[in-house]
């Protein structure tokens, strides 16, 4: 029985995808309804490749709201264009405002668009997150539809990739540009160029001109981002597995130190938390550091801990370090004189916990939170810094 498990649900799946290929008879336009994701682990399953002169396969998925998008929602449209984009990947991140303009461009033309991710939140590591404050989960979706003002439907599909199997993205972003009746006239990029500011979305704007003359454009590759099947999660379970097997040490540290390493005397841009055991708020917010380090580290970045815990509390200090994981660099301060220690790190502060610095190299200080941060605002602060950027 435990050998036939994987190979029902697979069926499972594959005669969902089957009948999601199809319009229903039943089809209704949804209506919306309260919508909570749940992403699964799931078997491999295939990949579906449309050619031209396919129909445009089926879908039913919740928006940001939760409102519900089908296929008919867009019947009156003489074209229908669909992309299949994220969050976190900095090629799609890339061509956001492109997209947005090409919307606004075609907004008295009768051309529908729509966006869809196809991401399953549970295959993402940190560590693919090093040019984007945000993941792709449903949350996080509403954040960029919210803060990028999209001008189009964005729909989940990261629970089982029901639709997403059914088109066969193969990158994010990926567009599919559908005619009237509904048959494929263009797959691929939205132009040549990923770099903002040098290119103008050249294909996709031929490929919808050419959808409403009735004609197709060549498939061109779609580059960008692996999509994110859930079915590739092992290698995210191996690096989680990994990094909670990492030393953790705790270094003492002299105000002198201190000094030095506020300096900032590297090419790196510096996160420093200032944190006790006794404190609570540093307590609950300390996870955070440790997956922002995990975000940006593969980068011009590092995360430093600094423990105000009197000396003689090295251990407690220490314990507390290594159930969070926090294989960083982590220091604790020599001296019990906290006067001495906020006199080193000026910067305005009255001496309550927790502290955060992001400093520049040269020792500037670029963006200071005095108690407990806000993740997303300080991931924000990160990645859009110029020593990192949302793009290559």
């Amino acid at each position: 029985m435990k050998k036939l498990m994987p190979l029902t649900f697979s069926l499972f799946c594959l005669l969902i995808i089957a009948c999601s290929s199809e319009k229903r008879e039943d089809n209704q336009i949804s209506e919306e309804r309260e919508f909570v994701p749940n992403p699964q682990e799931l078997p491999e399953m295939p990949v579906a490749k449309l050619n031209l002169g396919d129909q445009a396969p089926y879908f039913n998925l919740p928006d940001v709201s939760g409102k519900y998008y089908t296929l008919d929602h867009f019947k009156d449209a003489e074209v229908l264009v669909v992309k299949f984009t994220c969050n976190h990947c900095p090629t799609a991140q890339a061509y956001e405002d492109r997209f947005i303009q090409v919307v606004d461009d075609f907004e008295d033309q009768n051309v529908a668009f729509v966006a869809i991710s196809p991401n399953s939140p549970i295959g993402v590591l940190p560590e693919e997150l090093g040019y984007t404050d945000l993941n792709d989960d449903f949350v996080s979706m509403q954040i960029r539809h919210e803060e990028k003002g999209y001008n189009f439907p964005y729909l989940y599909d990261g629970d089982v990739h029901e639709y997403s199997l059914a088109y066969g993205p193969t990158a994010t972003p990926h567009v599919f540009v559908f005619d009237k009746d509904r048959k494929l006239t263009y797959s691929g990029r939205i132009d040549a160029s990923e770099k903002p500011g040098t290119a103008n979305a050249e294909d996709l704007r031929k490929a919808i001109e050419k959808a409403k003359e009735g004609n197709t454009m060549e498939i061109t590759p779609a580059f960008g981002c692996s999509i994110k099947w859930a079915w590739k999660n092992e290698y995210t379970k191996k690096v989680n597995e990994e990094w909670k097997k990492k030393p953790v040490e705790l270094e003492s540290l002299s105000t002198e130190g201190l000094k030095n390493l506020l300096e900032n005397d590297s090419e790196n841009l510096l996160l420093v938390n200032f944190w006790a055991t006794w404190c609570g708020p540093c307590i609950i917010e300390f996870p955070e550091f440790i997956e922002i380090q995990r975000m940006y580290g593969g980068r011009d970045f590092e995360f430093v801990s600094v423990s105000l815990d009197n000396p003689d509390q090295h251990d407690k200090a220490l314990k507390f370090l290594t159930s969070k994981y926090s294989a960083i660099t982590n220091y604790i301060m020599d001296t019990d004189d906290k006067y001495a220690i906020i006199d080193v790190v000026k910067q305005d502060w009255d001496g309550s916990l927790p502290l955060t610095l992001l400093i520049e190299p040269g020792g500037n200080v670029a963006y200071k939170v005095p108690g407990t941060i806000e993740p997303l605002k300080l991931k924000q602060a990160i990645v859009d810094h110029p020593m990192i950027g949302r793009y290559y």
